[in-house]
């Protein structure tokens, strides 16, 4: 918050604010400063190419599980329910990972 008596005495205050007490708020999420740090690592130039590994990794995973697993729509309801299917869907694809990490080359695991 601005201070009153400053920003009443102030020539830009209609540039500034519409307030009738003459005073100017900015909020700002509690854990702002530490969104606005992970946006300026994201595009640092040692993270690019990390990050852009992402969309064949990570998303590509929960892509599969909405499309081949079932997990676009449920018919449970509760978080406990729920996060058994989560994680019984979890398990059995990285089974079929295991499965075919195995059958490509069986000496390595």
């Amino acid at each position: 918050k601005s201070s009153k008596q400053t920003c009443g005495t102030c020539s830009l205050l209609h540039q500034c604010t519409q307030s009738k007490n003459h005073q100017k708020v900015v909020t700002r999420h509690i854990w702002q400063e530490y969104v606005e740090e992970v946006e300026h690592l994201r595009h640092h130039k040692d993270v690019k190419p990390i990050y852009a590994k992402r969309k064949e990794t990570i998303e590509r995973v929960f892509a599969d599980a909405k499309e081949k697993h079932g997990m676009r729509w449920t018919t449970l309801r509760g978080l406990k329910k729920l996060s058994m299917q989560a994680m019984l869907t979890f398990a059995s694809m990285n089974l079929k990972k295991i499965a075919n990490w195995t059958w490509q080359d069986p000496k390595t695991v």
